[in-house]
């Protein structure tokens, strides 16, 4: 969290009781040189949006989502004025349930309504949404963003069914899924797996340049994409081009689509099937990565000899810093694995993050270590969402 939002939760807190929305909103303008935009006020740390109400229970029109759309990207806060206090919440799309009021043509491509202060979530799976947790929080939303979270509102705004499909386990598969960390064990200590790490490590030193280069985009997602298609994609010329981009210092890179798979570098050994996800890490940055879809985690491991593990490439400035091949049950990274079940109303069990900061660590101090009864409970938990 930066100093500047700290200073505001902390001047925000000395004012309890002023019982003044108007009043407040103005101290907390000036002494931040806040720039307003209609009701809401914000500079590159934060954006806050003041109300009033006998308690804190209230059904006010907040801002409209277009509007929200524009401050998405930095911790958004709705101030609640009372008698007694002033109450925070985060209410970026990650937090909202839906959206309220004039939304019935809201579309993916059609930004319609209005949110209203009963539509922010006081707890977010099991985090309470208060000042406390803010970095907690817009950690796990910076890593879904607007985009990442549209479909969700749209489709429980407007209370359409929703599209994909939950796997069914069987019990075979859940034999077959509860053995994974097991298995994942073996190969972490076997020659296949210091291959699988050696390849890797090859196509990072190949393309250190680019991913260098890459590293630089601000878009996380764009950056992220580019970076693991240069180590794990198949298509040569695809390559090429990326690579004649990146070196030309173009604004306008190839369009290309990556496949919406569990891994990006699939890798047959003789007694394990292996998908490794490619992840990229800003080592000055602790946003929260996505990790995976939890029913294509799940449906993958119920096949016999799946391995699932990651690699993450930290990128310094001007370096890459490490490179790291774990299982996706190695200990840190399994405990700091978030799951997102509030996506499971769209016929999922829903998605999941890596906390960054732990990631971090892992690329700077490697560890493979598997603690295989935590792994088994990980997984029956999933199971049963």
């Amino acid at each position: 969290m930066s100093e500047f939002l700290k200073a505001l939760i902390v001047s925000i807190s000395t004012h309890h009781g002023i019982n003044d929305k108007s009043k407040l909103t103005h101290l907390i303008a000036d002494k931040f040189s806040l720039t307003q935009d209609r009701a809401v006020y914000y500079c590159a740390d934060f954006a806050i949006r003041f109300s009033s109400s006998k308690n804190e229970s209230f059904s006010n029109t907040v801002l409209s989502l277009s509007n929200l759309q524009k401050v998405d990207d930095r911790p958004f806060i709705a101030c609640l004025v009372t008698p007694q206090k002033n109450y925070l919440h985060l209410a970026n799309s990650t937090f909202l349930k839906k959206i309220s009021h004039s939304s019935q043509e809201l579309r993916e491509n059609n930004i319609r309504g209005s949110i209203n202060g009963s539509d922010i979530m006081r707890e977010f799976e099991g985090i309470r949404n208060f000042p406390d947790n803010f970095e907690r929080l817009f950690n796990i939303h910076h890593g879904l963003g607007f985009e990442g979270n549209l479909v969700r509102l749209v489709e429980a705004t407007n209370d359409i069914s929703p599209t994909g499909r939950k796997y069914l386990v069987t019990e075979a598969a859940r034999l077959t899924i509860m053995d994974a960390p097991e298995r994942s064990v073996k190969f972490v200590a076997s020659p296949d797996a210091a291959e699988l790490k050696r390849e890797l490590d090859e196509k990072v030193r190949c393309f250190r340049n680019e991913i260098l280069l890459a590293a630089l985009i601000e878009n996380v997602n764009v950056r992220g994409r580019i970076i693991e298609y240069l180590i794990a994609g198949e298509d040569e010329r695809l390559q090429q081009e990326l690579i004649a981009a990146l070196r030309d210092g173009r604004n306008s890179l190839p369009q290309f689509k990556t496949e919406n798979s569990l891994g990006d570098y699939t890798r047959i050994f003789d007694e394990y099937h292996t998908e490794t996800d490619v992840k990229t890490k800003i080592m000055i940055l602790n946003s929260n990565p996505k990790a995976y879809n939890l029913d294509k985690m799940l449906e993958f491991l119920a096949t016999e000899n799946s391995i699932f593990m990651f690699y993450f490439v930290g990128v310094d400035p001007d370096k890459i810093a490490n490179t790291v091949l774990v299982s996706m049950f190695q200990t840190k990274l399994l405990r700091s694995t978030i799951l997102l079940k509030h996506w499971a109303g769209r016929n999922s069990r829903g998605v999941s993050q890596f906390e960054g900061k732990t990631i971090g660590r892992l690329i700077a101090n490697p560890e493979s270590d598997i603690e295989k009864q935590a792994a088994r409970e990980f997984l029956d938990k999933v199971v049963n969402i």
